[in-house]
């Protein structure tokens, strides 16, 4: 058991290797991108010996930048511990790749959960609304019975007053009668 677990960390996953890959790819391709007459144009008033001797050391400096950049690669590499988490990755993605319902269950379950909670709130949130109009309601009732008994009030000083006008129409004019008379 302790040999396979050992062999497990000794080789590499794909998505490590896939990763090396792609570095040096890209590395290669970054370090490669000037041909030998692109480079011999750079310099026009040189000898072709020149050029020749030139471009040997310009691929010396390229060889060797190329190792010093993917020696550093590799220290990032370790100091990061991405070998161990793209390992992990890679077996999280395939106990997962094992069970295809998992991911699919717990996003129904989750859903569900979800959609059930958001529909207890908005019953809560409406019965909430329905007492308030249900208190509303009868607050203007209430309000309206208010103002009909009123209304019935002061119909009985409506025509009070209508008496009292007369009254004082009547009296201003039998004053004024007697006024005009004297």
């Amino acid at each position: 058991m302790e040999k396979d677990s050992e062999m497990k960390a000794s080789i590499p996953g794909s998505r490590q290797l896939n990763l090396k890959k792609s570095f040096k790819r890209a590395l290669h391709s970054l370090l490669t991108a000037c041909s030998k007459e692109e480079f011999c144009k750079a310099f026009p008033s040189f000898t072709a010996a020149e050029h020749a001797r030139l471009h040997r050391l310009f691929i010396q400096v390229i060889n060797s930048l190329h190792e010093d950049i993917e020696e550093e690669f590799e220290s990032i590499c370790l100091e990061t511990q991405a070998a161990a988490v793209l390992d992990s990755v890679e077996e999280l993605v395939e106990e997962h790749s094992l069970d295809p319902l998992l991911s699919e269950k717990s996003n129904v379950e989750a859903t569900a959960q979800n959609l059930s909670e958001a529909k207890k709130n908005e019953i809560h949130y409406l019965t909430g609304m329905l007492q308030k109009a249900e208190e509303q309601k009868r607050d203007i009732s209430a309000r309206l019975e208010l103002l009909k008994r009123e209304k019935h009030d002061f119909s009985g000083a409506e025509n009070l007053l209508a008496e009292l006008r007369t009254g004082i129409l009547n009296y201003e004019n039998g004053h004024s009668t007697r006024i005009t008379n004297t």
